[in-house]
């Protein structure tokens, strides 16, 4: 898609598991694509909140990988990207933080 469209490639997502981490940037990397890793963070008590008040019925599944990103937060993730604290952010606060720092 890359070479077809050019510009720069976006792709949100969460990757919970390191194993899958090494295995997209390591692809991504052997194809001289190069990777600007953002990691949106809220702690976990605010996470919650915003999981619950986004609908009347709160997604179970999001709800269940809370403590799975705490713990790849802990061990992994947080020292493989650069991590924008949302926790008191507004969503376009958080997008201007990560313009800014890839524009240096």
């Amino acid at each position: 898609m890359l070479d077809y469209t050019g510009g720069t490639l976006v792709i949100p997502m969460t990757v919970l598991v390191e194993q899958y981490w090494r295995e997209i940037s390591t692809g991504l990397a052997h194809h001289a694509i190069p990777v600007r890793h953002f990691v949106l963070h809220a702690d976990q008590g605010t996470l919650r909140l915003l999981i619950e008040g986004e609908h009347a019925v709160p997604s179970p599944f999001r709800l269940k990988y809370l403590e799975s990103y705490a713990e790849a937060a802990r061990t992994w993730l947080h020292g493989e990207a650069e991590v924008v604290d949302t926790t008191h952010l507004t969503p376009a606060q958080a997008a201007l933080q990560i313009v800014e720092a890839i524009n240096g």
